[in-house]
């Protein structure tokens, strides 16, 4: 299996182009970041692009879709709860589908939380590309357009991500790539969530409105990331850039 990746120098989001061998077939997961590299890869190695996977629909995911779609004749491919937020033809998705892309066998996971139709792509179970809901280090946030709920982010992360095989490599929707075994004993929100590390609440205003906050930890993009419970009790993970503790 081939694997090569792309990144926005702004966003720090990710493409990720998964073949099965030199000469095979191809799928790219997630059509935001810069093409040019992308195109190089599969022209190098005679890849015929076979799908574009969209993790969800914001922008900096799908930017440069209709690109790979006249470009390569491929299909775009999104959960159905996003197919009317992603410009162009979508081909829909569902939670446990299985896709076979020449040598590639691709199960698809919802895993709602930062988005309703966010997906995982679990490839020949050995890759995963978990989008914007587990990074290396970090968790996605709960407050952008299209969330759900702290509980669905927990649920997709813990009970979804984290039954797959330790060993499994993931490769996040912005930055590095990782393991679920180092995320599950070194980032600090699965550590919290599992109950090894104490969670100490602080007096805090998110977005000018009280709340508690219970983790702050490194993000991607070398800001912060926040667990924060409401006054009335409503958790949410949100950029660190909202929150301001209180003395």
């Amino acid at each position: 299996m081939l694997i090569h990746s792309t990144r926005d120098a702004h966003w720090l989001s990710n493409s990720w182009i998964v073949a099965d061998k030199v000469g095979g077939d191809a799928v790219l997961v997630d059509g935001g970041a810069p093409s040019a590299e992308i195109d190089a890869f599969i022209a190098e190695n005679d890849l015929t692009l076979r799908r574009v996977l969209c993790t969800h629909h914001h922008y900096d995911h799908v930017a440069n879709n209709s690109h790979y779609r006249e470009t390569y004749q491929c299909s775009v491919c999104a959960h159905q709860n996003e197919k009317s937020l992603i410009d162009g033809e979508i081909t829909s998705l569902a939670d446990r589908q299985i896709i076979q892309c020449g040598d590639l066998e691709i199960n698809c996971l919802h895993i709602p939380g930062h988005t309703s139709g966010q997906l995982a792509f679990y490839i020949n179970e050995q890759a995963l590309f978990t989008g914007d809901t587990l990074f290396a280090g970090s968790v996605g946030g709960t407050q952008a357009p299209d969330h759900t709920s702290f509980d669905d982010i927990h649920h997709s992360i813990m009970n979804v991500l984290f039954s797959l095989p330790m060993s499994t490599v993931i490769y996040p929707g912005h930055m590095q790539a990782s393991t679920l075994a180092t995320e599950w004993n070194e980032n600090p929100f699965i550590r919290a969530w599992r109950g090894i590390d104490h969670v100490r609440e602080q007096d805090c205003l998110v977005d000018n409105q009280p709340a508690k906050l219970l983790l702050r930890a490194a993000d991607y993009d070398s800001g912060t990331k926040c667990w924060v419970r409401s006054d009335d009790s409503v958790l949410n993970i949100v950029a660190g850039s909202k929150v301001k503790t209180l003395a």
